[in-house]
C-alpha cells in the first residue's frame, strides 16, 4: 500500500496519515506526531492540513533547505494506518519518539539499550554548529525520558569532562545529574538509571567498566544514545568482532533510524525492523518494503531493495544508488 511519510508540522498535524503531502524545512521545534505501533500515541490534531518533508531531508538535503513550500488539504482521518505512519515528524519527533520507545523497553524490566539516529547531521560533528545541536537533542532525550519513566536520580554521562562541565554550567535546571567518562566515578550509588551520551571508541576502556559496575547487585538500567563505539579507522578485524559478540551484543537497540539514499531502515521498540523505498509513482510516498523480527544486514538490504527493483516498471536505474551505497556496506563488513 502506498502511503505518505510524515514528516509533519506537530501543530498541525492530524492522527492519521491522508493522500496529500507537502514540503518543509526540516526544524527541531516543537513536539511530534508519533506512531501507535511502537507503542506511542498519537496526538489529535485541531485541523486537517499537515506540513510534511520527504525523508531525505532527515540526511541533511541542502537543496531542501530554503525551498518553497508546496500545501495541499489533507483528506478526513481514515481508519487504515499508512505503512509508514509510525515514521516521526521531525528531528525532534524522532529524539522524543526514542526517548518513549526506550521507557517502554525500561518499564518492561529492560537492562541495556542502545538509541542510534544515524543521520549525516549528527554523525559529522566537525561542522560548525554540530556538537551544539548533538547536545541540545540529547537534552530533550534526558527530559523526555525523565517525564516517561519514574526514575527520581538519572545520571547523563558525556564524552569528556570538558563537554560535562559546559553542559551542567548551561542547564543549571537540569533534572539529571552531569558526569564524563574518565571521572574517577562517573555513577553514584544513588543513581538509577545512566544515560551514556554519545560514548566513542576512544574511550570503550571506560565504557565496558561502566557498563560493568551497572551489573552488580543491585542492576541498574543503561542507554546508550548514539553511540560510536566502532570506527572505520582503527579497531576493524578481530577487535570489532570481539566487541560485538560479547558487548554491543548484550544491548537491544530500541531505536534506530537509518536513511537511505531512497528509502530508510526503522525500527521503535516494542515494533519490528522496518525496510522503506521511495515510491516512484507518487512523489513523497513511501511503501514498506519488509517487515522483520532482527536488524537487516547489508545483504539483506541488498536483496530488499533488488527486488524492489526487479518489480518497478521504470527499470534498475530506480535503485541504483542504494544499491551501489548497500554494496559498499556490505564490502566493507565482509572485510571485518
Amino acid at each position: 500500500m502506498a502511503s505518505q511519510l510524515p514528516f509533519c508540522s506537530p501543530s498541525i498535524a492530524t492522527a492519521a496519515a491522508g493522500g496529500g503531502s507537502n514540503y518543509f524545512s526540516l526544524s527541531i521545534s516543537g513536539p511530534s506526531t508519533l506512531c501507535l505501533t511502537c507503542g506511542i500515541g498519537l496526538r489529535t490534531a485541531r485541523n486537517s492540513l499537515r506540513t510534511c518533508a520527504k525523508f531525505e531531508n532527515f540526511q541533511g538535503n541542502p537543496e531542501g533547505t530554503g525551498a518553497a513550500l508546496q500545501l495541499e488539504t489533507q483528506k478526513p482521518a481514515q481508519e487504515e494506518e499508512e505503512d509508514d505512519s509510525c515514521l516521526p515528524s521531525d528531528l525532534e519527533g524522532a529524539v522524543r519518539q526514542s526517548s518513549q520507545s526506550s521507557a517502554l523497553f525500561l518499564s518492561s524490566g529492560g537492562m541495556r539499550a542502545i538509541v542510534e539516529l544515524l543521520i549525516p547531521q549528527l554523525q559529522f560533528l566537525d561542522e560548525e554548529g554540530a556538537q551544539g545541536e548533538l547536545w541540545e537533542l540529547s537534552r530533550i532525550f534526558l527530559d523526555t525520558l525523565i517525564e516517561e519513566t519514574e526514575y527520581q536520580r538519572v545520571k547523563a554521562i558525556f564524552p569528556d569532562a570538558g563537554a560535562a562541565a559546559l553542559l551542567k554550567y548551561r542547564w543549571k535546571d537540569a533534572t539529571f545529574g552531569f558526569s564524563s567518562l574518565s571521572d574517577r566515578k562517573p555513577v553514584e550509588d544513588e543513581d538509577e538509571l545512566v544515560v551514556m551520551v554519545v560514548p566513542d571508541y576512544q574511550m570503550l576502556e571506560y565504557v565496558e567498566r561502566i557498563a560493568s559496575n551497572l551489573s552488580d547487585d543491585p542492576p541498574r538500567p543503561l542507554i546508550m544514545w548514539n553511540p560510536r563505539l566502532i570506527s572505520e579507522d582503527v579497531g576493524v578485524g578481530f577487535n570489532v568482532r570481539k566487541l560485538r559478540r560479547f558487548f554491543l551484543s548484550t544491548f537491544t537497540v530500541v531505536y534506530s533510524m537509518r536513511p537511505l539514499p531512497l528509502g530508510a531502515v526503522f525500527r521503535c521498540y516494542p515494533g519490528s525492523w522496518k525496510v522503506f523505498y521511495d515510491d516512484k509513482d507518487r512523489p513523497n510516498r513511501y511503501l514498506l518494503a519488509k517487515e522483520q523480527i532482527s536488524r537487516p544486514d547489508a545483504e539483506e538490504l541488498e536483496i530488499i531493495f533488488g527486488d524492489v527493483d526487479e518489480k518497478s516498471e521504470k527499470g534498475p536505474s530506480m535503485l541504483v544508488r542504494a544499491m551501489n551505497m548497500i554494496s559498499s556496506l556490505n564490502r566493507f563488513i565482509k572485510a571485518i
